[in-house]
């Protein structure tokens, strides 16, 4: 989550001066939300392609511990059996799972702390570190809530996949999934068909 946390903040703030510079200091302040999106979304778009190979090996070895024993002896055991092609298999609902999570984090903080700011008894100038770090406390913590409402059904589908052991890409693995082709294929994830 280190790769992930770093490409999503700090390209997030690369993004948002490089985007606010194409489109000028006015329309950035005057379409700040849609900055943030375009910003969050490209950061995270990036922040995931670091994260996928981790989390494949991670979902494996908590789905299913005789695997592995953890990432050092995962991961190369993971592309000897099944390509380095398939730690990439869930990056599509990696990215429907992070993606809107992190449009949602960094636009609703930011909206959030506009207004904290706003029905605060003082000028943001005026307060001091405490302060202000309660109002970025506050704000994240709201700002989390809504993250995880809107998060949970693709990291749902992302632990799936990623439980599969299973040749095929993203599209192959979700039709196991919803429609039980693939026979043993889900044996041991506890999902069954509803034809059975």
């Amino acid at each position: 989550y280190s790769i992930q946390g770093l490409f999503k903040f700090g390209f997030y703030e690369l993004f948002e001066h490089v985007y606010g510079g194409v489109i000028g200091e006015e329309n950035a302040f005057n379409y700040r939300a849609l900055l943030h999106v375009a910003s969050s979304a490209s950061a995270e778009f990036f922040a995931d392609i670091g994260l996928c190979p981790f989390e494949a090996v991670k979902v494996r070895v908590q789905t299913s511990p005789a695997f592995a024993k953890g990432l050092l002896d995962g991961m190369p055991k993971m592309i000897a059996e099944e390509g380095i092609g398939n730690l990439y298999a869930g990056l599509g609902p990696l990215w429907a799972r992070q993606i809107p999570y992190t449009i949602i984090k960094f636009v609703a903080f930011e909206a959030i702390a506009e207004k904290v700011y706003e029905i605060a008894p003082k000028p943001k100038a005026e307060m001091n570190k405490f302060e202000q770090m309660m109002v970025i406390f506050t704000s994240g913590y709201l700002a989390g809530i809504l993250c995880g409402a809107v998060s949970h059904p693709a990291d749902t589908m992302v632990s799936k996949i990623n439980k599969l052991k299973m040749d095929g890409g993203l599209f192959t693995k979700m039709g196991v999934i919803y429609n039980g082709t693939a026979d043993g294929a889900v044996k041991g994830t506890g999902w069954s068909s509803p034809r059975e």
